[in-house]
C-alpha cells in the first residue's frame, strides 16, 4: 500500500512538472512570437516613415512616367520658384515651360515679366497660364491676361487653370455660373491670340465643370498619384504628373517644381507648338 502511494505521488509530481514545463515553453514561445510581431510592426512603421519622407521631400516620385512612352517633358512655374536661371533649367531634358501670368481680374504674378522674357531666350517652347477666379467675371479676367501677356510667333496656347482654392472645394460654385464666365474667358482669349486655350484641371474640377463638354479644347490634367484617365473617355494633351520634382536653376521659397508630359511624340509636339493643335 505504501509503495502504491509513493508511486502515485511520484506520478503526481511528474505530471505537475511536465505541465509546468509545458507552460514555461508556451510562455517562451508566445514571448518570442510577440517580440517577432513587435519587430515586424516596427519595421513596417519605419518603412512607411522612410517612404513618406522620400515622397514628401521629392526623392521618390509616386508617378514617374516612362521617357520612352512620354519623351516630351516640361515645367510650369510661378513666383514660388523665385529667381530662375532659365539657361540652367532649360538644359535638364525639358522641352516646354508654362509660366503663371495672371489670376482673377487684377493680379499679376510677381515674376511673370522676367520669366516670360528670359524663358523665350532659350530653346524652350513657352506659354502662359491664367489662374481662374470663381469670384470674377470672364471679361475682366480676359482683359487682365491680354493686358499682360504679349503674343509672339510660336507661343504655346494660353492656359486657363481651373482648380479649387480656399473653401471652394467644400462649397463649389454652381456649374452653370462657372461655365458662363469660363465661356466668356475662353472666347476672348481665342479671339485675341488665334489659338484655342488649354484647360488645366484637377480631377475634381474636371468632373464638376468640364466632363462631357469642352471637347474642342485640349485638356491638361493634374494627377500626382496615378496615371490619369478621364471619366468621359477623352484623351488628355498634357499631364502634370508631380508637384515635387527637384531640378537645378531656381531659388525660391518653393523647393520643388511641377513636371508635366505631352501626350505624343517629339514630332507631334513640334507640330503642336507650331499650330496649337494636337495631331
Amino acid at each position: 500500500m505504501a509503495f502504491t502511494v509513493e508511486i502515485a505521488g511520484r506520478l503526481k509530481y511528474t505530471v505537475r512538472d511536465k505541465l509546468e514545463g509545458t507552460r514555461k515553453m508556451a510562455n517562451i514561445y508566445f514571448r518570442r512570437k510577440r517580440r517577432l510581431l513587435y519587430s515586424l510592426l516596427a519595421a513596417v512603421l519605419l518603412s512607411a516613415f522612410v517612404l513618406a519622407f522620400l515622397v514628401w521631400n521629392g526623392y521618390l516620385l509616386l508617378n514617374n512616367p516612362s521617357r520612352e512612352r512620354y519623351p516630351v517633358r516640361g515645367v510650369d512655374v510661378s513666383k514660388y520658384q523665385g529667381e530662375i536661371d532659365w539657361p540652367v533649367l532649360a538644359e535638364q531634358e525639358i522641352s516646354f515651360a508654362f509660366i503663371k501670368a495672371t489670376e482673377g481680374s487684377s493680379h499679376v504674378d510677381a515674376r511673370f515679366a522676367y520669366n516670360y522674357e528670359e524663358a523665350r531666350k532659350t530653346g524652350l517652347r513657352v506659354g502662359a497660364y491664367h489662374f481662374f477666379s470663381f469670384d470674377s467675371g470672364g471679361d475682366t479676367q480676359a482683359e487682365n491676361f491680354i493686358r499682360n501677356v504679349e503674343a509672339f510667333e510660336g507661343m504655346l496656347p494660353p492656359v486657363i487653370d481651373l482648380e479649387f482654392y480656399g473653401d471652394k472645394a467644400e462649397n463649389p460654385p454652381g456649374k452653370e455660373e462657372v461655365r458662363g464666365q469660363l465661356d466668356i474667358l475662353l472666347a476672348r482669349l481665342e479671339d485675341h491670340y488665334g489659338l484655342s486655350p488649354v484647360l488645366y484641371a484637377t480631377k475634381a474640377s474636371y468632373e464638376l465643370y468640364l466632363a462631357g463638354d469642352y471637347k474642342e479644347y485640349d485638356i491638361w490634367i493634374r494627377d500626382v498619384v496615378t496615371h490619369p484617365s478621364l471619366s468621359d473617355g477623352r484623351e488628355w494633351t498634357f499631364w502634370q504628373y508631380t508637384n515635387r520634382e527637384r531640378l537645378d536653376g531656381y531659388q525660391g521659397e518653393e523647393r520643388f517644381i511641377d513636371m508635366n508630359v505631352f501626350h505624343g511624340t517629339e514630332e507631334e509636339f513640334l507640330h503642336y507648338a507650331k499650330t496649337g493643335t494636337a495631331v
